[in-house]
């Protein structure tokens, strides 16, 4: 099995966003396609590999939020079929609300950001069930429910690699440190630590983030995976009585992150990254939710 790691190049930025291109006896699957506006990038590079969209016959989302799945509905529309968790997939039929939401959240930057996106086609949609496999050509794919970043969050094992989306953390260049995306609505501490084990179980040996690329230390990366959960979960229960709003957490954690990463050897450049790369504000926010929903309950 060969697979092309395809850097989307979001915002003129290298290393950010991947998409992953796994070539087989019929065409070729694609592992989270990105935001619309990155498909120039994406195209280019699927010419680079002697293929043309037409060629992509599977679109594996782990999750439909825009930096994974804004460009599935214009794959569905080239040929591909497009597969989601079934609590995915009125977000792709009908992507109004999803567009609606991001547009309150980026404004007048939402076009530059994400693109336009297109519905998916019901004769194009499938829905995935937790275990399922997955057949492209001559390669057998399974699916693994790996909720705590989304509800509806896969990881798709092809082989010994596991296409992790958001679950199993963001990473880059080579640093030996893995921070988790949390975001609002939905994340939640016990489903992220219990999917991270149920990763680590399934037999991968290399495992490949949507942000970003492959690494082949796919235990030692869930293993800081979960240790940067059980750190995060630790400073909540110490800090969170004394925060009174997001804001207040997001100044705070920007310390706990910098303090911690300092700790595992990162200099200001690769602190940076991870910063640009997992934004420290939506991260509070979705720690801050997580805090009054489901750990008080209110």
């Amino acid at each position: 099995m060969t697979i092309a790691t395809i850097d989307l190049n979001f915002l003129d930025r290298t290393g950010d966003i991947a998409a992953y291109l796994i070539p087989h006896a019929g065409g070729a699957a694609l592992v989270d396609p990105g935001p619309e506006s990155t498909l120039p990038a994406l195209t280019a590079a699927l010419g680079e590999h002697g293929l043309t969209p037409r060629d992509v016959t599977h679109v594996l989302l782990t999750h439909v939020h825009l930096d994974h799945a804004g460009a599935a509905g214009w794959f569905a529309s080239q040929g591909a079929k497009v597969y989601v968790h079934p609590a995915g997939a009125p977000h792709m039929l009908n992507p109004e609300k999803l567009v609606a939401s991001a547009s309150r959240l980026y404004g007048e930057y939402m076009d530059r950001l994400w693109g336009a996106m297109k519905p998916v086609p019901a004769a194009r949609l499938v829905e995935v069930r937790d275990e399922a496999e997955i057949a492209a050509g001559d390669l057998r794919i399974r699916a693994l429910y790996t909720s705590g970043h989304a509800e509806h969050h896969i990881s798709y094992l092809c082989e010994n690699v596991l296409f992790s989306g958001d679950v199993g953390g963001v990473r880059f260049g080579q640093h030996a440190y893995v921070r988790l995306p949390f975001v609002p609505p939905e994340t939640h501490l016990a489903k992220w630590r219990a999917s991270l084990e149920r990763m680590k179980a399934s037999g991968c040996t290399r495992i490949a983030p949507t942000h970003f690329g492959i690494y082949n230390d796919a235990v030692s990366h869930l293993t800081l995976a979960a240790r940067f959960l059980d750190d995060v979960e630790a400073w909540l229960e110490q800090n969170m009585p004394g925060i009174p709003d997001s804001d207040t957490l997001t100044l705070r954690y920007t310390e706990f992150l910098r303090a911690h990463g300092l700790a595992a050897g990162l200099d200001d450049a690769a602190r940076k990254a991870y910063d640009v790369g997992n934004p420290i504000s939506f991260a509070a926010s979705g720690l801050f939710r997580y805090w009054q929903k489901v750990r008080n309950g209110t």
